[in-house]
């Protein structure tokens, strides 16, 4: 059984799955790049458009490699270390655009199939993001790790998709997951919903979008209001 979010073929009179959506869209984009393009910045400090292609390519094949351990019963990390996964990511943003492309397209398909592939028992193989490390995952989070890379990293491209693109339901799902990590009472004003920051904390309030960008650590939290100091965030 596929974990949720699974990249799979909708059927008739069935929602689309939101990660095939969000990939196909990524793809579409890319694609449409011109090649000159791909040497501009992107949102990202230090990486060109190139970069943010090349991670979503590198992404998509640990993801599937992870899988593929699973699957076979041995412990596959999704990196084997923070400095090489930094490393592979330069190497393959100096690739031309088309081999970008390409590299793109083969990952997703990689990651579609071994996304469909796991067993329903070892959805809850845990997984380390890199070896010894004390980041890890079950395997049935690929799906929704990898839709937040793809829409957020879509938007990080800089070529009009953007945050207030994403679907209400992400946009709630990236507040859900980022709201933890900082100390401030958050209220989507257009998804009624409030995330208790405890305390004395300030309350920031905007749409789910919104605060879902700033709380992944970019821009100045433009459209968002504050009874105090925003907190800072660290890139994601």
């Amino acid at each position: 059984m596929a974990p949720p979010d699974a990249q799979t073929d909708a059927q008739p009179g069935t929602r689309p799955d939101p990660l095939q959506v969000a990939t196909d869209r990524l793809l579409r984009a890319v694609d449409a790049l011109d090649d000159a393009a791909y040497a501009g910045p992107s949102l990202l400090p230090g990486w060109s458009r190139a970069h943010v292609v090349a991670h979503l390519a590198l992404n998509a094949e640990a993801l599937a490699g992870v899988l593929h351990g699973v699957i076979e019963g041995r412990p596959v990390a999704m990196y084997p270390g923070a400095e090489a996964r930094d490393h592979d990511i330069d190497v393959l943003a100096a690739a031309t655009p088309g081999a970008l492309r390409f590299r793109l397209h083969a990952a997703t398909a990689a990651f579609a199939d071994a996304v469909t592939t796991v067993p329903e028992d070892r959805l809850g193989t845990v997984v380390e993001r890199t070896p010894g490390s004390d980041r890890t995952f079950p395997a049935g989070a690929v799906g929704s790790m990898r839709l937040h890379e793809v829409e957020i990293h879509h938007a990080d491209l800089a070529i009009g998709y953007t945050a207030a693109d994403w679907s209400p339901d992400f946009a709630v799902r990236v507040v859900d997951r980022f709201a933890p990590q900082v100390r401030a009472t958050l209220v989507a004003t257009d998804a009624g919903r409030t995330w208790e920051g405890g305390t004395a904390a300030p309350t920031v309030s905007g749409t789910a979008a919104a605060l879902g960008w700033w709380l992944t650590g970019r821009g100045e939290g433009d459209g968002l209001t504050s009874d105090g100091e925003l907190p800072g965030i660290e890139a994601w």
